[in-house]
């Protein structure tokens, strides 16, 4: 298993600063740190654009598949309960429980984009699955529904994203990896993927989406990591 959320040297060195000027890493989103955070939240927020897309790169860079880098946070490979569905909730008019059949049967999006890790490397894979965005219009999800949260069966793993992120036409639950059904290995049988972020933001596991008015966390945010994570 690769660990691509623990913090290494990159994350450590990034830490002198915020420990020199007397932050308090327990309390991430409080004090100096929870400043900044706030700060660069509307400068990335300002930044995002719908109609900024990132670079398809050449389908001979895909990465080998076992040369994919495998993570989770459960101390064994997590796998599906029996009638596995996806639920999406909160701050919708049409709550949903969705099974595989019924995403593939929605418009299906591909996309084929640079994997980036916080912790420096990057990969590079062909995604298969349905936007987010396009989940958002089936749910009926309220205008006021600015945040959306994705949670996991992985070990209580989840992320928090802003709306926008979400809604980028890049970002999909994805249900296939280069072609094939998405392997557990690989967060199957389904996980969400983003061009536009950071990889610890792209919950794999998923079993359920909530649109909410304000954002909560996330598994390595709650523990210091960057809430937006942009890239």
């Amino acid at each position: 298993m690769v660990d691509c959320g623990r913090p290494g040297r990159r994350a450590f060195l990034l830490s002198i600063p915020a420990l020199a000027v007397g932050c308090d890493t327990s309390r991430p989103r409080a004090g100096v740190l929870g400043a900044a955070e706030r700060l660069n939240l509307s400068v990335q927020r300002f930044l995002q654009s719908p109609d900024r897309l990132s670079p398809t790169p050449r389908l001979d860079e895909v990465t080998p598949l076992a040369d994919f880098p495998v993570y989770f946070v459960s101390q064994s490979l997590p796998v599906a309960p029996p009638g596995w569905k996806v639920r999406v909730g909160g701050l919708v008019d049409r709550p949903l429980e969705l099974s595989l059949d019924d995403l593939r049967r929605m418009t299906r999006t591909d996309i084929r984009v640079r994997h980036h890790c916080v912790e420096g490397w990057s990969a590079m894979a062909s995604w298969q699955g349905v936007r987010v965005a396009d989940l958002a219009r089936a749910a009926e999800a309220r205008p006021e529904a600015s945040f959306v949260e994705f949670s996991s069966f992985d070990g209580g793993y989840y992320s928090s994203w802003d709306r926008e992120s979400a809604d980028h036409p890049q970002t999909i639950l994805a249900y296939g990896m280069n072609g094939e059904p998405l392997s557990p290995q690989h967060g199957g049988p389904l996980r969400l993927y983003g061009a536009v972020k950071l990889g610890y933001k792209s919950v794999k596991y998923l079993d359920e989406i909530r649109f909410l008015a304000s954002p909560t966390g996330g598994f390595w945010e709650d523990r210091g990591y960057e809430w937006y994570a942009g890239v």
